[in-house]
């Protein structure tokens, strides 16, 4: 059998519409920034992030599939598709139980269909967790969750967003160990998201373990990752609020790989520790400063990959 990879050349991207600041989630989210403006003049400013991205993965041998937000309800977060499903390479998509109300609807069977219908992806099983909202239990994706595909380990910042209970029934379902830990900014503030202060590559490990305030625990999650043989990248929490952890891997056309982050985000770390990242693959900076501080997330959470089997029996590429 072959191993199972990190990466994908594959993810999909939302086209946003409705663009804009949502006090909803802003309760939990340290990242988003108190803003003055016209609403219209986020969303211009956000769909020129969202095409200089999209373009910038073209062109280096990624795969975006671009989809269009629905008109309504208004989704000031659609941008954000990676935390409400994650797919994998058994052909099985996972939906999951958002906190905020307003981002539910989110949630696009037409897509998933989609996958199938228009990209020649197979999709053998829907596993909905989303119910698990009504138990106030919420797991918002690969936002939540930080994915170690190859080894099947779930690393999980707990927060609001991210429940024990329902950690436990997508490892049930998935097959998956989970590394769970609670982390804090500066502030005392809980980390909304795991993916703001992890990233994994296939041979490389991302981290602000400062966020960790408990040092039994910060060794547990330190020495499983480093028993992956991945070589560990340490940021601070300056540079985990300047987005620096919220970096994805993707394989391009000619197999080789890109690291793709803001450029806020590259901008923030040092030039040894972008040397570091860059032996694993082509560094990619987009600049998605808007989508950053209105929306509290950055590319990462703006991607979501597609590890689904091909219709005629392959693996995704």
């Amino acid at each position: 059998m072959r191993m199972a990879r990190q990466s994908s050349r594959y993810v999909f991207m939302i086209r946003p519409r409705a663009f804009g600041p949502n006090p909803q989630t802003a309760v939990s989210n340290a990242f988003q920034q108190p803003v003055d403006g016209l609403p219209s003049a986020f969303r211009d400013l956000a769909l020129q992030e969202f095409e200089t991205l999209a373009s910038a993965l073209r062109d280096h041998g990624a795969m975006p599939i671009v989809f269009e937000d629905t008109d309504e309800p208004a989704k000031p977060d659609a941008v954000f598709p990676n935390n409400w499903i994650s797919s994998h390479a058994d052909g099985r998509v996972f939906l999951y139980p958002l906190e905020a109300p307003v981002r539910r609807a989110e949630r696009r069977m037409d897509i998933v269909d989609s996958l199938a219908a228009e990209h020649g992806f197979s999709v053998r099983e829907i596993v909905d967790l989303s119910g698990l909202k009504y138990e106030s239990s919420y797991l918002e994706g690969t936002g939540s969750m930080v994915l170690d595909r190859i080894n099947q380990v779930a690393y999980a910042a707990l927060s609001s967003r991210t429940h024990p209970d329902a950690l436990a029934e997508f490892a049930r379902r998935a097959d998956y160990e989970v590394t769970a830990f609670d982390a804090c900014d500066a502030a005392g503030r809980p980390i909304y998201h795991t993916n703001v202060m992890m990233a994994l590559g296939t041979q490389f490990a991302v981290v602000c373990s400062e966020t960790i305030g408990d040092a039994g625990r910060r060794a547990v999650v330190l020495d499983r990752l480093a028993a992956t043989g991945r070589e560990m990248i340490e940021i601070d929490l300056t540079q985990m609020h300047h987005f620096a952890g919220n970096l994805i891997e993707l394989r391009a056309a000619d197999g080789n790989k890109i690291v793709v982050l803001s450029q806020n985000a590259h901008d923030s770390l040092t030039s040894a520790q972008r040397e570091q990242l860059s032996q694993f693959g082509r560094l990619l900076p987009v600049n998605v400063a808007t989508i950053e501080s209105v929306g509290g997330g950055s590319v990462r959470c703006m991607l979501a990959e597609v590890f689904l089997p091909h219709e005629n029996g392959g693996e995704h590429e």
